[in-house]
């Protein structure tokens, strides 16, 4: 403790002499605002200190009083790589709540626990950067999870752009606070900017060459909405290329559309060594020297660099590729961002925040409230809810492994309760069987089959904890190259065979079987769908997630979660998985029939809708209002989803999501819904602007539970 004690003391004593050195500078004045401060600092810069500040690792400048910084922090679903912290269910997962509300509270939580783990490692160290500490969030990612192949569709809030928009701007909100008054909780980030979803493998060579409706329809518009409606601060480019540029050299996207356009004023962040792909034949080979990529990605709109090429700056200068001026203005918006955090004076409004929030009893309970509505009840027979001296027994690979549950750009939580911990604790004799492993070639485990479902004698129900893992699913992983998948991709939407094989067998033996799948992406399910008794897809749902399906199972709640994925039937439904073209893709321009719709999700209990009427209500404004009756005998929460479609449109979406609405329903209870409208609702592809706009003409709306068309009241209007 006495060496601790030394460092803050001497740090103390540093940022004294500082300040009592520089009194009079108004950098050093509190009550001016970020940006004045930021204007005066730069102005005491020189160009070798400016470079170094644009570097995501940025080191001291004790002449001037300036802390080191890493800009590098990672909180998909709770603060990660940074010791304890509570574990939410992976973003994919907590898209199938439909709960805006309800996540944008999650990620208030996560910024609480962040700014203590903020001010408890500048206490400890503040000589040295300290990277996975800072207050620099890079998320949310808001791709459009477009494939299902795609390993890190997990990170994502799904396939519909107006959904991804509406989630992403509630952890926006939660992470960053209300900065009105110039004080930033934390920074959040809208990544990857743009037109970028996989292959893996091909990220740091692809070139994204899409139409102009799908650009603006599908690929830019939950950025938009980020930018233009949640205020998010920091943006970072994409590794691929777009129209023949890298992400981080292109103008169009970061100058004519994201700050132009959109009047964006943040931060833009590079992906990590994204510039240093700009050279070379193995990546882009689109840049001849590193000091042409870092001056090329500079002059297109790029503040800050998670890589190593900023420190050719100053050379760059020197050869002509850029002026100093031009430096002037990347460095005068990250240092407004390091003033609004508080980061450059130790001190901000969120300083009394106590460390009892981090792993806290509060933030256990809301890890559990979103895991249970992030479980979608795919299938039910009626064998759910099960009763509770139900004999039952557990098998599969998932059961018990807790790492899987907390996916990727995962923490650490104080406790993880896997499937098989629930289920033990409510049943101590318990029957468990491994069964088999994820993948047979992932795991060279021997297995009888046969053996497996003698083991079983006597137990007529199997829950079967199957599905697949992040250690097969994620982040380019260059060293996965088995049958169905490579370098973190799919290569197949089916449930590896090996688990087929088992459920078959179980399902042979007349055992009926509850299939409770993990993933981040959607499986195959059609064999399954036929043989099993119940599906529950349960994504990799946190800390909490083997609490909440036992409490879905016996029926401790009633499952309201949502699909934000169309699943398919088999492979035959989805596309060459390098063709960005929409057609073909997602509910909205999929023209086939799924097993499971986008929208999809069970009840314990069934709800009836009434008519839907559009109507102006009091206050002059346009809404949908509808009346969703309870017929079930189990109070329950419906998710009730507005699409829209354009019939004169035949190239169009089938229809769009455009409103979505939870509503808590009493057993035999009705209640009129109502969701707003506004020209915004009517937004569709105009190609004489190029752009999507409020359109006019006659539109459908579409009001039900799911986006198949069997579940949905329909009325035309014209507009």
């Amino acid at each position: 403790m006495a060496f601790l004690k030394n460092i803050v003391t001497a740090a103390t004593l540093f940022t004294a002499c500082v300040v009592m050195a520089a009194q009079e500078a108004p950098y050093l004045n509190k009550a001016l605002s970020p940006e004045q401060r930021a204007e005066d600092l730069l102005g005491r810069l020189t160009l070798q200190e400016k470079a170094s500040l644009m570097d995501y690792n940025s080191k001291a400048i004790p002449r001037l009083g300036i802390p080191a910084y890493n800009w590098w922090n990672e909180a998909l679903h709770g603060v990660a790589r940074n010791g304890y912290a509570t574990m939410y269910p992976m973003p994919i997962g907590m898209a199938a709540s439909f709960d805006p509300e309800l996540i944008e509270a999650v990620f208030t939580s996560v910024s609480d626990e962040a700014r203590v783990k903020y001010r408890l490692a500048r206490t400890v160290e503040t000589r040295e950067s300290v990277q996975y500490a800072g207050l620099t969030f890079w998320t949310p990612n808001i791709n459009i999870f477009r494939d299902p192949r795609w390993g890190r569709g997990m990170e994502t809030y799904g396939e519909d752009p107006y959904l991804t928009g509406l989630l992403g701007s509630a952890v926006v909100r939660g992470l960053q606070g209300d900065f009105s008054d110039g004080h930033l909780k934390a920074q959040a980030c809208a990544k990857h900017f743009a037109v970028h979803s996989g292959p893996e493998s091909q990220r740091h060579t692809f070139d994204a060459n899409v139409s102009e409706r799908d650009l603006w329809e599908t690929y830019l518009a939950a950025f938009k909405d980020l930018v233009t409606k949640a205020g998010v601060q920091e943006v970072m480019f994409a590794y691929n290329r777009f129209e023949g540029y890298p992400c981080g050299a292109s103008k169009r996207l970061l100058q004519d559309i994201l700050r132009d356009e959109w009047g964006y004023k943040g931060l833009i962040v590079s992906d990590c060594w994204a510039v240093s792909d700009f050279v070379g034949e193995q990546y882009h080979n689109w840049a001849e020297t590193p000091a042409e990529a870092i001056a090329a990605s500079t002059l297109a709109g790029m503040d800050v660099e998670c890589g190593s090429l900023t420190n050719l700056l100053p050379e760059a200068v020197r050869q002509g590729l850029l002026k100093e001026s031009d430096i002037d203005s990347h460095v005068k918006r990250l240092l407004a961002v390091r003033f609004a955090l508080g980061e450059m004076d130790f001190e901000s409004p969120w300083d009394n925040i106590p460390e009892s929030v981090l792993c806290s009893g509060e933030h256990k309970t809301q890890s559990l409230d979103i895991a249970r509505k992030s479980l979608v009840l795919l299938k039910n027979d009626g064998i759910l809810p099960l009763a509770k001296d139900a004999k039952v027994a557990l098998v599969g690979p998932n059961a018990a492994d807790s790492v899987m549950m907390w996916g990727n750009y995962e923490g650490v939580p104080k406790r993880t309760v896997t499937l098989y911990d629930a289920l033990k604790a409510r049943i101590p004799d318990l029957k468990y069987v491994k069964g088999c492993p994820h993948a047979a070639e992932l795991e060279n485990e021997p297995v009888d089959i046969d053996a497996v479902v003698a083991s079983l004698d006597g137990y007529g129900t199997v829950i079967f904890a199957g599905g697949i893992t992040p250690r097969l699913e994620g982040e380019q992983m260059d060293d996965v190259d088995i049958p169905g998948f490579f370098g973190g991709d799919r290569t197949s939407i089916e449930l590896p065979a090996v688990q087929k094989k088992l459920v078959a067998a179980l399902a042979a033996a007349g055992k009926k079987v509850i299939f409770v799948n993990f993933s981040g992406s959607t499986i195959a399910f059609k064999d399954e769908d036929r043989l099993c008794s119940a599906l529950v897809q349960a994504w990799y749902p946190g800390q909490e997630g083997g609490t909440a399906v036992a409490d879905l199972l016996y029926g401790e709640f009633n499952p309201s979660g949502r699909l934000p994925l169309t699943f398919y039937a088999d492979d035959s439904q989805v596309k060459d998985f390098s063709d960005y073209d929409m057609e073909g893709r997602t509910y909205r321009y999929f023209r086939g029939t799924p097993l499971y719709a986008f929208g999809h999700g069970l009840s314990y209990t069934t709800f009836k809708y009434g008519r839907p009427k559009f109507k102006t209500l009091s206050d002059g404004s346009k809404a949908v209002v509808v009346k969703v009756k309870n017929r079930g005998r189990m109070d329950g929460d419906e998710i009730v989803q507005l699409y829209v479609s354009r019939p004169d449109d035949a190239q169009g979406p089938v229809k769009a999501l455009r409103g979505v609405k939870r509503v808590a329903l009493k057993a035999r209870k009705a209640a009129k819904v109502c969701i707003p409208v506004d020209e915004d609702t009517f937004n569709w592809w105009d190609a004489g602007a190029g752009r999507v706009v409020p359109r006019s003409g006659v539109f459908i709306l579409h009001v039900g539970g799911t986006s198949a068309d069997s579940g949905l009241k329909t009325i035309k209007i014209k507009v």
